[in-house]
C-alpha cells in the first residue's frame, strides 16, 4: 500500500500533463490494470514471468509487484481526478498574485486536492486489504490460507469449524476495514461542510 500510494501520487501528477503521448501511455496502463483481474496478474507474474525469464519469484514478492502495479494505477487515477477537479480560476488567481507554478501547486492546488483525495484513497486502501486474500492462491500463507489449514486439520473433530473460522476471518477484515471506511466517510462529510 505504501508503494502504491507513493508511486500513485507521482503517476497521478504525470497524468495531469498535457502531452498527448504521456496521456496515451498512462491511459493504456490505467485501463490495462483496471480491466485485468488481480488474480490473473498474480498468475502472470508468479507463474508466467518466472518461466519466461527463468527466475524464481516468491509468492510474497509476486504479490508486492502486482498490488503495487494495480494500486499505483488506481491511486494515480484518484490523484489525477483530485487535481483536475480544482477549478481553473484557482490557477488564474494564483498567477494574478504572482505565484510560480510550484508555489501554486504547493499552496493552493495540492491542499485542496488532498482534501478530495484522502477519503477516496482510504476506500482504495480497504479494497486493497480485502483483495489481498487472493494471494493464498499462489501459496502465500495469509489469514485465509491459515483458516483453510485449520479447517482441514479439524474437520473430523469439529464439522462446523468452517463457519467459526470464516466468521473470525470476517471479523478480522471488518475490524481493519470498517474504521478506515468510517473515517473516510467522516472526513468527506466534514470537508464538504467546510
Amino acid at each position: 500500500m505504501a508503494l502504491s500510494i507513493f508511486f500513485g501520487l507521482i503517476f497521478g501528477w504525470i497524468m495531469t500533463k498535457e502531452s498527448k503521448i504521456i496521456r496515451a501511455v498512462s491511459k493504456l496502463y490505467l485501463e490495462f490494470m483496471r480491466l485485468m483481474p488481480q488474480l490473473v496478474l498474480l498468475f502472470i507474474v508468479y507463474f508466467g514471468l518466472a518461466k519466461a525469464l527463468n527466475i524464481h519469484i516468491s509468492g510474497f514478492h509476486a504479490a508486492i509487484i502486482v498490488f503495487t502495479l494495480w494500486g499505483t494505477a488506481e491511486m494515480g487515477d484518484l490523484v489525477r481526478g483530485a487535481i483536475s477537479s480544482i477549478p481553473k480560476h484557482q490557477y488564474e488567481a494564483a498567477a494574478s498574485i504572482g505565484l510560480t507554478r510550484l508555489q501554486t501547486m504547493g499552496y493552493i492546488i495540492l491542499p485542496q486536492a488532498l482534501r478530495r483525495l484522502i477519503p477516496q484513497a482510504m476506500n482504495l486502501v480497504t479494497r486493497m486489504i480485502k483483495t489481498t486474500s487472493l494471494i493464498a492462491l499462489i501459496g502465500v500463507i495469509e489469514v485465509i490460507k491459515t483458516g483453510q489449514q485449520i479447517i482441514e486439520a479439524t474437520r473430523l473433530e469439529i464439522p462446523t469449524a468452517a463457519l467459526w473460522i470464516y466468521g473470525v476471518i470476517f471479523i478480522l477484515y471488518f475490524a481493519i476495514c470498517y474504521p478506515l471506511s468510517t473515517l473516510a466517510g467522516k472526513l468527506e462529510r466534514k470537508w464538504k461542510e467546510a
